[in-house]
């Protein structure tokens, strides 16, 4: 949709390839941002766009990097728009160099933000006015979805973690939920997938280990694809238990899936989790909070089936790719065609 509106040319700032290289390889990655000015200067000095878009850091040597690349549009007096898939510009907005820095990045720039729970993030900077609001979406995977998942009353409920092993994404406190839960006697399975981050697989084992749920909970590594379905497919309830994040995807592949999620009210988690309606959200880094709404829906095979075709109905709704699509041409038709300094 995006490529029949616009005749488009893409550049990609990154200059790590990948989660585990971030951080690492400073020379290599000089190298590729070098490159990376030259790959820019050319696009504005040949392609002349009538809008640049960027997806820029919003902080640290991430938001430096890219606000060079920034300051290169800002020469050519390129119209542009930023489109944010992080946040942090309000962590360090206090020190005199970054609160310079942003103010001449955000001058006159219109900016995409996934919630309207993000923008006092960069409320100091942005008024309402340049400020456009996409959430998210996901292609619907092959094959389709089943949305009627049948109501197991039986067998231990499956629980399902799915992300890279941060403690910012709550696996730590997830395991003390679940030691709360084998504790009051009651029987589940958590499988936690993902790579590592800046909590190993073995220090996940052990943590398990010494809380008892070494029979109860299984790290398996990263899945993709059929894997990935098929672990999705036997899951009860997803728990994504983060405080650190924005909108994360994996939330609506829970949804799309038709699984009830317990998360947080962290980023714009809310617009996709409806406290009590397809989910439930508990208070950031709160293991007790966890544990008993984890407790509700095992308890609860009928409320985790409602819950999660209330979440189904929320993503055919709302996150398809479609709708995310028209809402990004919808965007950046608007600002493309906005006269220089008008609202």
């Amino acid at each position: 949709m995006i490529h029949e509106s616009f005749d488009c040319r893409y550049i990609n700032l990154g200059t790590s390839v990948s989660v585990e290289e971030i951080g690492k390889n400073p020379a290599r990655k000089l190298l590729r941002y070098l490159s990376l000015i030259c790959q820019v200067k050319r696009a504005l000095l040949f392609f002349r766009p009538d809008l640049c878009y960027l997806t820029i850091s919003s902080k640290g040597t991430g938001f430096y990097k890219d606000a060079l690349i920034v300051l290169l549009v800002r020469l050519f007096r390129i119209k542009h728009i930023y489109h944010f898939h992080n946040k942090g510009v309000g962590i360090n907005q206090g020190r005199v160099f970054d609160n310079l820095l942003y103010r001449l990045v955000f001058k006159s720039a219109d900016v995409i933000l996934l919630s309207k729970y993000l923008y006092p993030d960069v409320q100091k900077y942005v008024p309402q006015n340049r400020v456009h609001y996409c959430p998210n979406g996901i292609p619907e995977i092959e094959g389709g979805v089943n949305d009627k998942k049948p109501v197991k009353t039986k067998s231990a409920p499956e629980i399902l973690f799915l992300s890279h092993l941060f403690e910012s994404k709550g696996v730590l406190i997830l395991v003390d939920a679940l030691k709360r839960l084998k504790e009051k006697g009651y029987t589940f399975h958590c499988t936690m997938i993902g790579g590592e981050g800046d909590v190993t697989e073995d220090q996940m084992r052990k943590k398990i280990e010494e809380s008892g749920l070494k029979d109860y909970v299984d790290v398996v590594g990263k899945k993709y694809g059929k894997e990935k379905q098929a672990a999705f497919k036997k899951t009860d309830i997803f728990v994504h238990p983060t405080f650190n994040d924005c909108l994360p995807l994996v939330l609506l592949e829970a949804m799309q899936h038709s699984l009830p999620v317990v998360s947080t009210p962290e980023g714009a988690i809310p617009d996709l989790v409806e406290d009590d309606v397809n989910g439930f959200l508990v208070p950031q880094k709160n293991a007790t909070a966890l544990a008993d709404k984890l407790e509700v829906l095992i308890k609860d095979p009928d409320l985790r089936h409602k819950m999660g075709s209330a979440g189904r109905a929320r993503y055919e709704a709302q996150f398809t790719l479609e709708r995310f699509e028209r809402r990004m041409v919808d965007i950046l038709t608007q600002v493309a065609t906005k006269r220089i300094g008008g609202n």
